[in-house]
């Protein structure tokens, strides 16, 4: 199936009560993987690139590659722009083929918010480009994406901006946080404020900050010379809760990195000879597309491309 908007995967998930995962990659292996993965458990998937990823890889190879492959899978996907920060960046996803986009100006005073993602919005859906936009904010940091204050969402606010921008999505901040640190203590996340965003809203809804940080790679990273002592994520529990209330894309960008790089760590330990370094990212490859695929079914959805 070729290259969809994001406004087709949103309005499925909406409707039939299950989450798109949504996967970041920034090189040719973690592509194939989420693409590997997508294909096997037959589901819809977002492919997201931040603006880090672009400065590193430069977003001509990072869509470049998207759409040299788009035609050799069967289940839909996005190219998605997470956390863009300003209309310029929207402006050149659009250029390079994006089918969606999110607009992050949740640290900003709530009016500039509302009138940039509305301008945003007049920009993409005229082209069937879907806009996600942000209220409340996250702490932590992840691909450059980073806040030491966390705000939670306020519903009713949620509903004006919703009226107001004319969005295709709305990730509200309800406790998550990014990066591999995401709670000193037991996870609390705000379940009876998504559900009053959700009843507001009626929007498709996005959870960010969402990856498990499963303690089988941190252990192994730590094993093999890492220091990622006391990393916690988002338990598996508490993502298919947030599912059940109205979350209908998921975030999963810090669960790969760890299943990457665990990865190597132990292969770099083991083949000391090797100088191949295909020897050593097809392993980290392989690893990364089977937390996307245990994420896929934490999702729902597995065997969802047959509602497209």
């Amino acid at each position: 199936m070729p290259l969809v908007s994001g406004k087709l995967l949103f309005e499925r998930a909406n409707e039939f009560g299950f989450a798109v995962g949504a996967f970041n990659f920034n090189n040719m292996e973690f592509l194939k993987a989420i693409l590997e993965a997508a294909q096997e458990e037959e589901a819809p998937v977002f492919l997201q690139t931040t603006e880090s990823a672009i400065g590193y890889a430069g977003i001509e190879f990072l869509a470049g590659m998207v759409h040299a492959v788009k035609d050799s899978y069967k289940v839909p996907f996005a190219l998605h722009l997470d956390h863009g920060r300003s209309v310029e960046s929207v402006l050149l996803a659009i250029r390079y083929g994006y089918t969606s986009v999110m607009i992050d100006y949740s640290d900003k005073p709530y009016k500039e918010n509302l009138e940039v993602t509305r301008k945003v919005v007049s920009l993409c859906s005229p082209l069937g480009i879907s806009v996600e936009a942000e209220l409340g904010r996250l702490v932590g940091r992840e691909d450059e994406v980073e806040s030491v204050e966390e705000v939670l969402v306020d519903p009713e606010q949620a509903k004006e901006f919703a009226l107001g921008t004319g969005i295709d999505a709305l990730a509200p901040a309800i406790g998550t946080a990014h990066g591999a640190f995401k709670f000193k203590g037991e996870p609390r996340l705000d379940f009876e404020r998504l559900r009053r965003v959700k009843e507001r809203t009626n929007l498709p809804l996005v959870l960010h900050g969402a990856s498990g940080v499963y303690y089988e790679y941190v252990n192994e990273i730590n094993m093999y010379g890492g220091e990622l002592k006391g990393a916690r994520g988002v338990p598996d529990d508490d993502v298919r809760r947030a599912i059940e209330l109205g979350i209908n894309k998921v975030n999963t960008d810090t669960d790969l990195r760890l299943a990457f790089i665990s990865t190597l760590r132990r292969m770099m330990s083991e083949e000391r000879r090797n100088v191949d370094p295909r020897k050593f990212l097809k392993p980290a490859m392989e690893e990364v597309k089977e937390v996307v695929k245990r994420r896929i079914r934490l999702y729902g959805s597995s065997g969802k491309a047959s509602l497209f």
